[in-house]
This record gives C-alpha cells, structure tokens and sequence, in this order.
C-alpha cells in the first residue's frame, strides 16, 4: 500500500473513516483548555519538559497554515483568527491528524493545546482521530486572563492580543468552548487547576492530576 501524502496541505477531500486514524492503546492524547491567557502554553512546555510529550497548538497550526506558501485556507484563517472567531472544524482537525502522524507516525504522548474549541470538534477527533485520555482544564478569571493578555501584546506581535479581539475571544471562549469541558466533566475527563496562582504553583497541581490519571514522568 503506498505511504499516505506529505502533509503540506489540510487535505479535506479525505474519505470519512470508519475507526480512528490512531488507537488511543499507542497514542495517548490529552485535550489543554482555558481561557486566553490563562496560561497554557508555559504549563505544556513544563509537561513536555518532564513527561515526555510532544505539544501542538492549533493555534500555531492555524498560523502556519495561513503563511504557508500556496495554501489555499491561508486567507480564511487569517479573517477568522482576527476576528476571534472559531476556525472551521474541518480545517484544524486535519491539520491536527497531519501533525500528529508527523510525529513517529502518531505514537506517543500529545498534548493538544487550545482543542477542541467547540462541541462539533471534540465528537470529529475522537470519532476521526483519536479518543482523547482527558481535558486538562485551566480554570482562571476573566479580568485576570486580560490582564496578562494586554502585557503580552505589548511584544507578542499577534493580531489578535488587543482589547477589542480579546474581549471577543473571552466570548466565544463561555459560549462555545465551556460546553465542551462540561461535556468531558461528565464524563469524568476533566483535570481542573485553577490557574490564578504562580506558574510553579500551578504545575504542582498540575503533575498532582497527572500522577491521579497514572501519566508517569519521563525525566525525574
């Protein structure tokens, strides 16, 4: 059977799949959700760091794919993400299965950071991509998550760390991306760390829920 395509495109027109591209037995994936600015980036650097994972963002995904050369996503993306708005699902669930399979061909340990945003993402991943170990949740205050967002645009050079976009990111956050960690809480696939404290402060209880959902470190 010949190898499947580099992935230098989303590749949309792919077929529906019966099973999951990769079984949840050789890939383990964990959801990271919060707010903006509530500080997921500095805790994924930490679990990769100490627990062996490989961190994607699909929001850097997304901003790789619309400066790609040639992609033909790469302006919508663009209008989305500066709008503040949701990215269509079929677009960021690829680009995640792409990047995944990337990486010793999608076995190992993922931490897939600011996904899924909406209820319609979660159900195509799990059903498309891989089911999910559980959501990592960072739980933080609207007025602190601001704060910390208006100090980083002062460098950060995104479009979308200015007052009016986060304003409208902390909306579509409530409305949209709450239900989702509701939904897994459920479940009982939710890890909740209230992420008001020190980053180092924050990772303490951040190893605590990994040691309770039996995720070992990889570097002591």
């Amino acid at each position: 059977m010949a190898p499947p395509p580099r992935p230098d495109s989303p590749r949309l027109s792919a077929p529906p799949k019966d099973t999951p591209a990769f079984s949840p037995d050789k890939t383990s994936v964990i959801y990271v959700l919060g707010g903006p600015g509530a500080g997921k980036g500095t805790q994924c650097a930490n679990l990769v760091r100490d627990y062996g994972f490989k961190h994607l963002s699909a929001g850097d995904l997304l901003r790789a794919e619309q400066d790609r050369e040639g992609s033909e996503f790469g302006e919508m993306i663009k209008t989305y993400i500066k709008q503040g708005d949701i990215v269509p699902m079929e677009v960021t669930v690829q680009l995640l299965e792409n990047a995944i399979r990337d990486v010793n061909g999608g076995e190992g340990r993922f931490l897939i950071d600011g996904f899924p945003r909406k209820m319609d993402q979660a159900v195509k991943f799990e059903e498309a991509v891989c089911p999910s170990r559980f959501v990592l949740f960072f739980d933080c205050p609207e007025n602190v998550m601001s704060e910390r967002l208006l100090e980083r645009g002062k460098t950060s050079g995104r479009s979308d760390d200015n007052a009016e976009s986060i304003k409208r990111r902390f909306r579509t956050f409530v409305e949209t991306s709450m239900p989702v960690v509701d939904h897994f809480e459920k479940e009982g696939k939710v890890v909740k760390v209230m992420a008001t404290k020190s980053p180092d402060e924050v990772y303490e209880d951040v190893k605590k829920g990994m040691t309770e959902r039996k995720f070992e470190r990889t570097k002591n």
